[in-house]
């Protein structure tokens, strides 16, 4: 976790720093480029930045990292692993999109954390969810909590109003 990502977490969520590694069975310090997970020979499906921030992205498209989280991205690339950004600014400058462009040109996925209507959330938390298990989706990991587009149903087309 960056140290931007640990400001955000505070300032947007009621846990703790301590609560969410709390969740992990492994925990790095940001700047430890010698983890293991910042080597190609440590076997992962993959990996997920959430949120990721402009900064990660640059480095990530660049090549050019400057802590454990752009280096372990740059090494699942590499390895030609699933790299996934979940890329959270609004309004966007060319800069930003062109290291979308950048990123996806190498290799990863960008992922804006944007809400599926068509799932009729409910509420915040649902929103969330079907969004995590979209991403989750990419690793071939399911989960119970995506609602999946079916089509529209006959009487929803244009052509039968």
């Amino acid at each position: 976790m960056s140290r931007s990502a640990k400001i955000t977490l505070t300032q947007e969520l009621d846990v703790k720093v301590s609560d969410v590694t709390a969740l992990a069975d492994v925990v790095h310090q940001v700047d430890n480029i010698g983890a293991s997970i910042s080597s190609g020979s440590f076997k992962t499906l993959g990996m997920v930045i959430a949120p990721c921030s402009m900064r990660s992205l640059a480095e990530i498209a660049s090549g050019v990292t400057s802590s454990l989280v752009t280096r372990a991205a740059d090494v699942v690339l590499k390895e030609r692993r699933r790299l996934v950004l979940m890329v959270r600014e609004a309004p966007l400058h060319l800069g930003h999109l062109k290291s979308m462009v950048a990123a996806t040109e190498i290799g990863a996925i960008v992922y804006p954390p944007v809400p599926a209507f068509y799932a009729r959330p409910e509420n915040l938390e649902q929103m969330v969810d079907h969004t995590l298990g979209r991403v989750l989706d990419l690793f071939d990991i399911s989960t119970d909590v995506v609602s999946r587009w079916q089509g529209l149903a006959p009487a929803d087309t244009k052509e039968s109003r």
